[in-house]
Protein backbone atom coordinates (compact mmCIF):
# COMPACT_ATOMS: atom_id res chain seq x y z
CA UNK A 1 0.00 0.00 0.00
CA UNK A 2 2.52 2.63 -0.86
CA UNK A 3 0.20 4.43 -3.28
CA UNK A 4 -1.78 5.24 -0.50
CA UNK A 5 1.21 6.49 1.88
CA UNK A 6 2.14 8.42 -1.08
CA UNK A 7 -1.25 9.92 -1.53
CA UNK A 8 -1.16 11.13 1.82
CA UNK A 9 2.48 12.40 2.61
CA UNK A 10 2.66 14.57 -0.73
CA UNK A 11 -0.41 16.02 0.58
CA UNK A 12 0.45 17.09 4.11
CA UNK A 13 -1.87 19.77 4.55
CA UNK A 14 -5.19 17.66 3.04
CA UNK A 15 -7.14 14.92 4.13
CA UNK A 16 -9.58 12.26 2.55
CA UNK A 17 -12.07 9.96 3.56
CA UNK A 18 -11.00 6.44 3.25
CA UNK A 19 -13.84 6.01 0.54
CA UNK A 20 -11.99 8.82 -1.14
CA UNK A 21 -8.42 7.35 -1.18
CA UNK A 22 -10.11 3.49 -2.40
CA UNK A 23 -11.81 5.41 -5.49
CA UNK A 24 -8.44 7.83 -6.37
CA UNK A 25 -6.03 4.54 -6.07
CA UNK A 26 -8.47 1.88 -7.39
CA UNK A 27 -8.66 -0.58 -4.07
CA UNK A 28 -11.23 -2.11 -2.73
CA UNK A 29 -12.33 0.22 0.92
CA UNK A 30 -11.88 -3.15 2.95
CA UNK A 31 -8.12 -2.93 1.47
CA UNK A 32 -7.66 0.46 2.13
CA UNK A 33 -9.83 0.56 5.57
CA UNK A 34 -7.19 -2.34 6.85
CA UNK A 35 -3.87 -0.41 5.65
CA UNK A 36 -5.27 2.50 6.97
CA UNK A 37 -5.66 0.41 10.27
CA UNK A 38 -1.62 -0.22 9.98
CA UNK A 39 -0.80 3.38 9.37
CA UNK A 40 -2.11 4.92 11.87
CA UNK A 41 -1.11 1.88 14.50
CA UNK A 42 2.55 3.10 13.48
CA UNK A 43 1.92 6.97 14.08
CA UNK A 44 2.30 7.29 10.28
CA UNK A 45 -0.86 8.78 9.70
CA UNK A 46 -3.61 10.41 12.21
CA UNK A 47 -7.46 10.20 11.60
CA UNK A 48 -10.81 11.91 12.78
CA UNK A 49 -14.53 11.00 11.97
CA UNK A 50 -17.06 13.15 10.88
CA UNK A 51 -20.33 11.86 10.94
CA UNK A 52 -20.14 8.24 9.37
CA UNK A 53 -17.05 9.43 7.24
CA UNK A 54 -13.01 8.15 8.94
CA UNK A 55 -10.62 10.64 7.36
CA UNK A 56 -7.01 10.54 6.90
CA UNK A 57 -3.80 12.57 6.96
CA UNK A 58 0.30 12.37 7.36
CA UNK A 59 1.29 12.56 10.86
CA UNK A 60 3.42 15.64 10.65
CA UNK A 61 4.44 14.47 14.39
CA UNK A 62 5.91 11.42 13.21
CA UNK A 63 9.90 10.77 13.42
CA UNK A 64 9.53 8.71 9.85
CA UNK A 65 7.53 11.24 7.68
CA UNK A 66 9.93 13.43 6.62
CA UNK A 67 12.52 10.18 5.73
CA UNK A 68 9.67 8.61 4.23
CA UNK A 69 8.31 11.75 2.01
CA UNK A 70 11.52 11.75 0.56
CA UNK A 71 11.21 8.38 0.01
CA UNK A 72 8.46 8.06 -1.77
CA UNK A 73 8.65 11.38 -3.56
CA UNK A 74 11.68 9.89 -5.51
CA UNK A 75 10.00 6.15 -6.01
CA UNK A 76 6.27 7.28 -6.22
CA UNK A 77 6.12 11.24 -6.50
CA UNK A 78 6.02 11.92 -10.21
CA UNK A 79 3.50 9.57 -10.81
CA UNK A 80 1.34 11.53 -8.94
CA UNK A 81 2.48 14.95 -9.55
CA UNK A 82 2.58 14.94 -12.92
CA UNK A 83 -0.94 13.43 -12.98
CA UNK A 84 -2.25 16.46 -11.06
CA UNK A 85 -0.16 19.07 -12.89
CA UNK A 86 -0.90 17.85 -16.71
CA UNK A 87 -4.49 17.11 -16.22
CA UNK A 88 -5.67 20.33 -17.45
CA UNK A 89 -4.31 20.02 -20.65
CA UNK A 90 -6.50 17.48 -21.62
CA UNK A 91 -4.30 15.49 -23.25
CA UNK A 92 -5.03 12.05 -24.79
CA UNK A 93 -2.60 10.78 -22.64
CA UNK A 94 0.34 11.54 -20.57
CA UNK A 95 3.52 9.24 -19.90
CA UNK A 96 6.69 9.30 -18.19
CA UNK A 97 9.95 7.61 -19.74
CA UNK A 98 13.25 7.90 -19.63
CA UNK A 99 14.87 7.17 -16.35
CA UNK A 100 12.72 7.63 -13.88
CA UNK A 101 10.63 5.50 -16.18
CA UNK A 102 13.33 2.52 -16.03
CA UNK A 103 14.55 2.82 -12.42
CA UNK A 104 10.40 2.48 -11.48
CA UNK A 105 10.43 -1.04 -13.71
CA UNK A 106 13.45 -2.04 -11.98
CA UNK A 107 15.92 -1.59 -14.35
CA UNK A 108 19.12 -0.87 -12.59
CA UNK A 109 20.92 1.89 -12.86
CA UNK A 110 21.73 5.52 -11.13
CA UNK A 111 18.83 8.03 -9.26
CA UNK A 112 17.18 9.71 -11.93
CA UNK A 113 18.14 13.20 -11.91
CA UNK A 114 15.28 14.41 -14.15
CA UNK A 115 11.62 13.51 -15.01
CA UNK A 116 10.80 13.12 -18.74
CA UNK A 117 7.25 13.40 -20.04
CA UNK A 118 5.40 12.58 -23.27
CA UNK A 119 2.32 14.40 -23.55
CA UNK A 120 0.09 13.46 -26.61
CA UNK A 121 -2.37 15.47 -28.49
CA UNK A 122 -2.43 18.60 -29.38
CA UNK A 123 -2.03 20.24 -25.75
CA UNK A 124 -1.28 23.82 -25.72
CA UNK A 125 2.52 24.62 -25.13
CA UNK A 126 2.27 27.24 -23.26
CA UNK A 127 0.24 25.16 -19.92
CA UNK A 128 2.35 22.34 -20.91
CA UNK A 129 5.81 24.72 -20.22
CA UNK A 130 3.52 26.09 -17.28
CA UNK A 131 2.55 22.63 -15.76
CA UNK A 132 6.50 21.72 -15.87
CA UNK A 133 7.11 23.99 -14.12
CA UNK A 134 4.82 23.42 -11.62
CA UNK A 135 5.62 19.73 -11.34
CA UNK A 136 9.65 20.73 -11.04
CA UNK A 137 8.57 22.78 -7.84
CA UNK A 138 6.79 20.19 -6.15
CA UNK A 139 9.61 17.46 -6.85
CA UNK A 140 12.79 19.30 -6.82
CA UNK A 141 13.99 17.54 -10.29
CA UNK A 142 13.81 19.20 -13.75
CA UNK A 143 10.61 18.12 -16.00
CA UNK A 144 11.12 17.60 -19.53
CA UNK A 145 7.97 17.39 -21.71
CA UNK A 146 8.00 16.51 -25.08
CA UNK A 147 4.25 17.09 -27.27
CA UNK A 148 3.79 14.72 -29.81
CA UNK A 149 0.76 14.38 -32.21
CA UNK A 150 -1.72 11.30 -32.25
CA UNK A 151 -0.72 11.15 -36.07
CA UNK A 152 2.66 11.62 -35.12
CA UNK A 153 2.88 8.88 -32.40
CA UNK A 154 1.39 6.32 -34.57
CA UNK A 155 3.34 7.18 -37.66
CA UNK A 156 6.28 6.94 -35.14
CA UNK A 157 8.91 7.97 -38.16
CA UNK A 158 11.22 9.89 -36.13
CA UNK A 159 14.10 8.49 -33.61
CA UNK A 160 12.65 10.55 -30.60
CA UNK A 161 9.33 8.82 -30.93
CA UNK A 162 11.10 5.40 -31.88
CA UNK A 163 13.08 5.40 -28.95
CA UNK A 164 10.46 6.48 -26.63
CA UNK A 165 8.04 3.84 -27.88
CA UNK A 166 10.41 1.14 -26.99
CA UNK A 167 11.51 2.30 -23.90
CA UNK A 168 9.94 1.66 -20.31
CA UNK A 169 6.74 4.35 -20.30
CA UNK A 170 4.71 5.13 -16.94
CA UNK A 171 0.98 6.21 -18.75
CA UNK A 172 -0.08 8.76 -15.93
CA UNK A 173 -3.13 10.32 -17.79
CA UNK A 174 -5.07 7.79 -20.33
CA UNK A 175 -3.16 4.50 -21.98
CA UNK A 176 -1.14 4.02 -24.75
CA UNK A 177 -3.21 5.33 -28.01
CA UNK A 178 -3.68 1.80 -30.34
CA UNK A 179 -4.38 2.32 -33.94
CA UNK A 180 -8.50 0.57 -35.01
CA UNK A 181 -9.31 1.67 -31.49
CA UNK A 182 -12.58 4.37 -32.79
CA UNK A 183 -9.87 7.36 -31.78
CA UNK A 184 -11.21 10.22 -33.26
CA UNK A 185 -11.22 14.25 -33.14
CA UNK A 186 -7.63 13.49 -31.56
CA UNK A 187 -8.96 12.19 -28.58
CA UNK A 188 -10.64 8.90 -26.58
CA UNK A 189 -13.09 10.51 -23.77
CA UNK A 190 -14.38 9.01 -20.98
CA UNK A 191 -17.10 9.62 -18.43
CA UNK A 192 -17.43 13.68 -17.84
CA UNK A 193 -15.27 14.86 -21.22
CA UNK A 194 -12.51 13.71 -19.62
CA UNK A 195 -10.12 11.40 -20.95
CA UNK A 196 -10.03 7.98 -19.99
CA UNK A 197 -7.06 7.52 -16.86
CA UNK A 198 -5.29 4.70 -16.44
CA UNK A 199 -1.88 3.60 -15.41
CA UNK A 200 0.44 0.92 -17.48
CA UNK A 201 3.54 0.03 -17.01
CA UNK A 202 4.98 -0.26 -20.61
CA UNK A 203 4.19 0.55 -23.67
CA UNK A 204 2.45 -2.38 -24.95
CA UNK A 205 2.09 -3.97 -21.79
CA UNK A 206 -1.34 -4.56 -20.04
CA UNK A 207 -3.05 -2.13 -18.20
CA UNK A 208 -2.52 -1.78 -14.22
CA UNK A 209 -6.40 -1.47 -13.77
CA UNK A 210 -5.63 1.89 -11.49
CA UNK A 211 -6.65 5.31 -12.12
CA UNK A 212 -4.22 8.45 -12.19
CA UNK A 213 -4.44 10.13 -8.96
CA UNK A 214 -6.14 13.60 -10.47
CA UNK A 215 -8.33 15.16 -8.00
CA UNK A 216 -7.33 18.09 -5.66
CA UNK A 217 -7.81 17.25 -1.98
CA UNK A 218 -9.66 19.10 0.65
CA UNK A 219 -7.99 21.54 2.67
CA UNK A 220 -7.40 19.88 6.28
CA UNK A 221 -8.76 20.92 9.00
CA UNK A 222 -6.57 23.21 11.16
CA UNK A 223 -5.05 21.31 14.28
CA UNK A 224 -2.86 22.41 16.90
CA UNK A 225 -0.36 20.98 18.25
CA UNK A 226 15.35 21.62 -17.96
CA UNK A 227 13.97 22.72 -21.15
CA UNK A 228 11.12 21.60 -23.00
CA UNK A 229 11.34 19.44 -26.39
CA UNK A 230 8.62 19.73 -29.09
CA UNK A 231 7.98 16.84 -31.69
CA UNK A 232 5.84 18.91 -33.59
CA UNK A 233 1.90 18.16 -34.69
Amino acid sequence: MAEMLTLLLLHPDAEYTLSEVAGKLGLPLTTVQREANRFSDAGLIRERHVGRSRLASANPASRYTRQLTELVSLALGPMFVIGEEFQALNAIAVAIYGSWAARYEGTAGHAPNDVDVLVIGDAPRRGMYEAAEQAEQRLGLPVNPVVCSLHRWFAAADPLIQQIRTAPLVWVIGEEPREGEGWCAGARRGHGGAPARRWAHRAGARSAGRRGILARPRAARPRSGTGPHGCGT
